[in-house]
């Protein structure tokens, strides 16, 4: 399997090396940094309208703020950057940015 060379076709490759399987839905969990908490909570009210589950999260070493959006999706280069570039779209005006994916592997 093939895929580009940029940050998130690396993932995909190193997922793919791993046996995860492709074919079969995935919860992938999709980060969104945000300035503090307030802007935080503001943001994952809009996100949660266009159909992500999300949660709110303060990393403990660093104190920065994230917003965790999670989607039930089969892994797919083009959706991925679809979905993350949607994120940067609704986020911009917070102050936010998408800040990467990644999949719980078992």
């Amino acid at each position: 399997m093939k895929f580009p060379n940029d940050a998130d076709g690396d993932a995909l490759h190193s997922l793919y090396k791993d046996g995860l399987d492709f074919k079969k839905i995935q919860s992938v969990d999709f980060f969104v940094a945000v300035p503090d908490k307030a802007t935080g909570e503001e943001l994952s009210q809009v996100l949660k309208e266009e159909g992500f589950n999300c949660f709110l999260e303060q990393d403990d070493e660093t104190e920065e703020w994230a917003c965790c959006c999670s989607k039930r999706m089969l892994l797919n280069y083009n959706e991925l950057i679809k979905i993350q570039n949607k994120l940067n779209s609704l986020s911009k005006p917070h102050g936010g940015y998408s800040d990467g994916w990644g999949v719980f592997v078992e």
